[in-house]
């Protein structure tokens, strides 16, 4: 199943790549050397083809930290990094390393080995410096800043004589809390914007003054929307890290925990992103209902039919399944005289495409075939690869819950979190696309911003163009109609 699959990873951003390397094996890359508390008949850590499997906490931890002729490979220190918060929080593993490594510089300092130990030393360093780059924001507890600078600070203090490890020190630290201000200023700005109407507009009760602009006053090109939506998409997207997916995998165990303060500022950009999914569809469903004339909504079907497709043909999966899935909530779905005027043969094919069965085989099959052109694009266009992300979230969890995370031995089953590691790499990588169509924030704004209707509201103008026409509809209808009349 999941666990099967070891493809080489896409080119990734500066960062990334330099965490990860060239490819994604799980296997120590040569010229690394092996940790010699951590060899493959230890029974600590257990390798199999020379990949490795499962270890007990201790030993991955100990794996993690360089010795004077060893360094981890930069896949392992990614995986291991994002997955131990599963069983630690990211400060305790950094006083576990800061122990690890007072530990060797005793030994060095034993053996009056001045040259190996600032070698060593410089080693530690760098691995602070991925820590901080591939995961700037765990260092947004006042914890690990602690350990981080009780490091740090002994490190500088073996490199007294030239300066070289301290002047590292010093560009990491500052790399940090420019990384760790950019953040907390976005958080501002989000508890700013916290309000419903940041992402959908006002929510109407009723339909507005056939004056109002709808969104074929904005734009009629079905490119350039699916061109604007892949803008927001992204924009929004690339505010998800992978700490944050690892929330899916740490946290939805437990619903409770799952909804304390602290869970809910670290899991904010999901929540942003998925809630943009459903205001998506319902701007779609509201622009098609609140159309009086028959042939306008027939037109309005028609022309979100063409921007899902062009969504597809970009790879922007998750905008395409979104206009599916306003199009087909009940209030657009029984409007059973507006789609018989609409040409159905590309929305079929858009259906196949995002048919549930075996488990949405036709969407993952194309989903492959944009990743595999992102891999070999050489334009940005064909980089753009935007997976529905309810699926995406969907999978990382069924891949947690069919796999334990221990074996019955006790160790750790590393070769899970391998596979739940690549596949958020594999997305993390997606996110870092810089998109390559002008902006137009007039059509931006008015996806943005323009009001959508309520559920209810969204029921009333569908009865409103098109009456009821059985038993339970009339039903509908009547209890709307009277909630009205009480309102009123």
């Amino acid at each position: 199943m999941f666990l099967e699959s070891q493809e080489t990873m896409p080119q990734t951003s500066v960062i990334f790549s330099s965490i990860l390397g060239p490819s994604w094996s799980g296997q120590v890359q040569p010229g690394m050397g092996e940790r010699g508390g951590g060899a493959s008949g230890s029974g600590d850590l257990i390798f199999q083809d020379g990949r490795l499997i499962s270890g007990s906490l201790e030993a991955l931890m100990e794996h993690l930290v360089p010795t004077v002729d060893y360094y981890p490979d930069r896949t392992y220190i990614f995986t291991f990094l994002l997955s131990s918060r599963v069983f630690m929080p990211p400060h305790d593993l950094l006083a576990r390393v800061g122990q690890i490594y007072l530990e060797q510089r005793q030994q060095l300092e034993a053996g009056s080995e001045k040259a190996m130990l600032r070698s060593f030393s410089a080693k530690i360093v760098q691995l602070l410096k991925e820590w901080t780059e591939a995961f700037p924001y765990d260092f947004q507890d006042e914890k690990a800043m602690a350990e981080l600078k009780a490091i740090t600070h002994r490190i500088m203090q073996c490199d007294e004589e030239n300066g070289t490890v301290k002047k590292a020190v010093a560009q990491m630290t500052q790399s940090l809390l420019l990384a760790l201000a950019a953040r907390s200023q976005l958080q501002e700005l989000r508890e700013k914007l916290r309000s419903p109407a940041v992402d959908k507009g006002p929510i109407l009760k009723a339909k507005p003054p056939t004056t109002q602009k709808d969104i074929l006053g904005v734009c009629c090109d079905p490119m350039v929307l699916a061109q604007q939506l892949t803008h927001i998409e992204l924009e929004r997207v690339s505010s998800i890290h992978p700490q944050d997916l690892m929330q899916i995998v740490s946290h939805m165990d437990s619903r409770d925990k799952h909804r304390c303060r602290g869970d809910l500022t670290k899991t904010y950009s999901l929540e942003a992103y998925d809630n943009w999914f459903n205001c998506l569809s319902m701007l779609v469903a509201t622009e098609v209902c609140r159309v009086v004339k028959k042939k306008h909504r027939t037109r309005m079907l028609e022309f979100f039919i063409d921007v899902a497709r062009e969504c597809f043909n970009i790879g922007n999966f998750n905008s395409m399944m979104a206009i599916i899935s306003g199009m087909n909530l009940s209030p657009v779905a029984r409007l059973k005289k507006t789609w018989s005027k609409v040409k159905t043969a590309k929305f079929d094919v858009l259906e196949h495409h995002m048919d549930p069965s075996s488990n949405f085989c036709n969407y993952r099959t194309a989903l492959q075939g944009a990743t595999q052109r992102s891999q070999m694009a050489n334009s940005s266009r064909e980089k753009i690869v935007i997976p529905v992300f309810n699926l995406f979230v969907k999978d990382i969890y069924f891949l947690h819950k069919i796999h334990t995370n221990h074996l019955p031995n006790g160790h750790i089953n590393f070769k899970k979190f391998w596979e739940i590691s690549r596949q958020i790499h594999e997305f993390m990588t997606w996110t870092q696309v810089e998109c390559p169509f002008e902006k137009d924030k007039k059509i931006q704004s008015y996806l943005l911003t323009a009001p959508i209707y309520s559920e209810e509201a969204l029921f009333i103008a569908s009865f409103e163009s098109e009456g009821p026409e059985n038993h339970m509809e009339k039903d509908s209808w009547k209890t709307l109609r009277t909630t009205l009349l009480n309102r009123a």
